[in-house]
């Protein structure tokens, strides 16, 4: 059963109350454990915060119920008696994959008295995380199955659409749906705050607004002065540290012991840093947070009185959980999205109506994944040993990967059954968030401290040489970047500047799957191959966003073979758009920028989870062509949306587009912070002429 209804509305309770009554039946077996049930959430923060709710509303039953969350985190000398004892056990699908399911002999009274799997927040598992995130759960049902164990799953969501599909294709089990939201709540007042236009110019002379890490900063800065409890969720680590750090700043010349009463709360602390602030968030010590994702997840922190969302969250789903973590008590509350300089933000202040009249977007994923569903397969099989029924489980992709398996020498078939036979473990062969590869250390050079981590997909952009990172507060510059060793060097500084990375990207088409006359042109679908090398970064003001200078990098190309949705014109469909050859690539780059920066309207998905190239002759397609792809290995899901879309997808890209009141293209409409080409060339109105001509021919939705 899934329950999808608004933050505040009471799911923790819907599936407590089954669970803790289960549990404190089985207490009066005789070992104390005659049931047994598994909480998973995404953060470790969340997972801590429901134990603490936990052993509140357990109380009164004493020792019948015994929640312990069994992580990363977790002491080892703790693990056994959690292993042995624990009645409740909170983890996260990290742990479920790399710490439990590989040592299920160790489990295995847990595991056979298993009754409830609690899958909490539900709506983040999408893309790459949630495709893993199912076919763990199939490895956890195969190994319950072996214990004589039929738990029950119980998930909650945000609202989201047709979140039964979305669950069972998660757990790979039919699930019922309650999504009748009745639960009072106070009011909230949402605020869309477009920040101002400056004096500036950006690229090819480009009107820039104010960032919206300023903006939020002074917001942030004015309620907690005002004594307004707020947290501020930011999409970067970095963007939650540099508010953080300039809020600091603008406190202290109002009152000196404002300051600490702000901070900022990211993935990559360390374990005691991150309980640290949860305290004194959850005590009232903090007046202002500047929070990434991992406070939006059901974390209870009631008595908030504002959230300010710095730039659209990716999904209307998140829009709304993070809006729903102030004024949880009931009382009134404040929410405020401020808009980022880009098409998709500009689109949703100036179109509320996509924000408060459109249905919530579906969860998409794809567990049938090949890169995906081999490590799991690889997993499974040294768990217990792999035989023919076990496949239909893992989906029907599963067959016809086990014969690459063996003949890459990963699984050995002896008499009935697949055999890991490798030495290392082979849940190490895959890290489920997607990340890939050893995580890149953060080491400060002159004390050898380890600051942090990075995963080593993001290091050629986050820690390359020359690079600015924060953290708590405090501002370092890479050094040096080794690949090899997976560290990078940052020694303290000060610059007056973030930098951000630029890339060059090509593309080939390997497969086409699927597709579509649009009159002359076509969409199509299927995979490509991706070569994408980072060649250079810029240096900008931190407030204002001005392009101080661009530094050269020499970092090794890497390619990515993923899937895409593409879209071709002909020579006639130029003609009649009056696109000629010299304004023709900025005319594609235009709307390749502008549709890349909509699509997470449409899937649930952030412009940074997909990439795109745009080519006047392209030698596969040898037509001018737009490509828009997955930038995960084999696919996440989310170019397939886009093809099934396409016509409302283009539809408000070209709106989007039209819209804009700039004269040649700016970063609201046409311009992207991550292009490799330093948003060179661009052609605004030639876009809107060729969308206009592409989609008059199109079929309908």
């Amino acid at each position: 059963m899934v329950v999808a209804t608004g933050t505040a509305s009471g799911k923790s309770l819907a599936y407590l109350a089954p669970v803790l009554s289960a549990l404190a039946d089985g207490a009066q077996a005789p070992n104390g454990r005659g049931a047994t049930a598994l909480y998973l959430a995404p953060t470790k923060a969340l997972a801590a915060d429901q134990r603490r709710a936990v052993r509140e509303l357990a109380g009164p039953l004493g020792n019948a119920i015994r929640p312990a969350v069994y992580d990363g985190d977790t002491p080892v000398e703790e693990r056994e008696w959690v292993r042995q004892y624990a009645n409740y056990v909170l983890t996260n699908p990290d742990m479920l994959h790399r710490g439990i399911l590989p040592a299920h002999p160790r489990w295995s009274s847990f595991l056979r008295a298993l009754r409830y799997v609690v899958i909490d927040e539900c709506h983040t598992y999408r893309g790459v995380f949630g495709s893993h995130v199912a076919q763990v759960l199939r490895r956890l049902r195969r190994l319950c199955a072996r214990y004589g164990a039929d738990p029950v799953f119980l998930l909650a969501s945000a609202t989201a659409s047709d979140p039964a599909a979305a669950a069972s294709r998660l757990t790979g089990v039919p699930v019922l749906e309650v999504a009748d939201d009745a639960s009072p709540r106070g009011e909230v007042v949402f605020a869309l705050w477009e920040p101002p236009l400056t004096e500036l110019r950006g690229e090819k002379g480009a009107p820039v607004r104010r960032t919206a890490t300023a903006e939020t900063a002074d917001l942030l800065t004015d309620l907690v002065v005002q004594g307004v409890r707020t947290v501020a969720f930011v999409r970067s680590r970095r963007g939650a540290e540099l508010i953080s750090v300039i809020a600091q700043e603008r406190l202290a010349e109002v009152d000196r012991s404002l300051p600490r009463r702000v901070a900022a709360y990211r993935g990559g602390y360390l374990p005691e840093e991150r309980r640290a602030l949860e305290r004194a968030l959850h005590s009232g010590e903090l007046l202002g947070l500047a929070a990434t994702t991992a406070l939006e997840l059901g974390v209870d922190v009631s008595g908030l009185d504002a959230v300010l969302i710095t730039g659209y969250p990716g999904t209307r789903a998140s829009l709304w959980q993070q809006a729903g973590r102030a004024g949880r008590s009931g009382q009134g509350a404040l929410a405020v999205l401020i808009a980022r300089d880009d098409p998709l933000d500009t689109y949703l202040v100036h179109h509320p109506e996509a924000l408060f009249r459109q249905p919530v977007e579906a969860t998409v994923l794809d567990p049938d994944n090949p890169y995906v569903l081999a490590p799991h397969l690889c997993a499974a099989a040294a768990e217990l040993p792999l035989t023919e029924p076990d496949l239909a489980l893992f989906g029907p992709a599963a067959a016809e990967l086990i014969p690459q398996l063996e003949a890459t020498k990963l699984l050995r078939r002896r008499a009935t059954a697949w055999h890991w036979t490798r030495r290392e473990r082979a849940s190490d062969l895959t890290d489920i968030r997607g990340g890939g590869g050893r995580p890149v250390q953060i080491v400060e050079a002159a004390t050898g401290r380890l600051l942090g981590t990075v995963d080593e997909s993001a290091a050629h952009t986050a820690v390359h040489e020359g690079a600015v990172h924060l953290h708590q507060g405090r501002t370092y510059l890479v050094k040096q970047l080794d690949l090899e060793d997976s560290v990078a060097l940052v020694e303290e500084s000060n610059p007056p500047f973030s930098t951000t990375a630029r890339d060059t990207t090509s593309i080939s088409v390997l497969e086409t799957e699927t597709e579509i006359p649009w009159g002359p042109a076509r969409l199509c679908f299927g995979s490509v191959e991706v070569t994408n090398q980072v060649v250079s970064y810029l240096r900008r003001k931190l407030i204002t966003g001005e392009v101080l200078g661009e530094a050269k990098l020499d970092l090794p190309p890497r390619t990515l073979r993923t899937r895409a949705v593409w879209w071709t014109v002909t020579e006639d469909q130029l003609d009649e758009a009056r696109i000629n050859p010299e304004i023709l690539g900025g005319a594609l780059h235009a709307a390749e920028h502008a549709s890349i920066g909509l699509l997470p309207l449409f899937a649930t998905c952030d412009r940074w989870d997909i990439g795109g190239v745009s080519v006047p002759l392209h030698p596969d397609t040898l037509l001018p062509t737009v490509f828009v792809y997955d930038g995960h290995p084999g696919g996440a899901g989310f170019a397939e949306r886009a093809f099934h879309t396409a016509r409302a997808w283009l539809t408000a890209t070209r709106d989007a587009i039209a819209a804009c009141e700039c004269e040649a293209g700016c970063p609201s409409c046409i311009q992207s912070p991550k292009c490799g080409n330093g948003n060179d060339p661009l052609h605004k109105r030639g876009a809107i002429r060729l969308l206009t001509r592409l989609l008059s021919e199109a079929p309908p939705a």
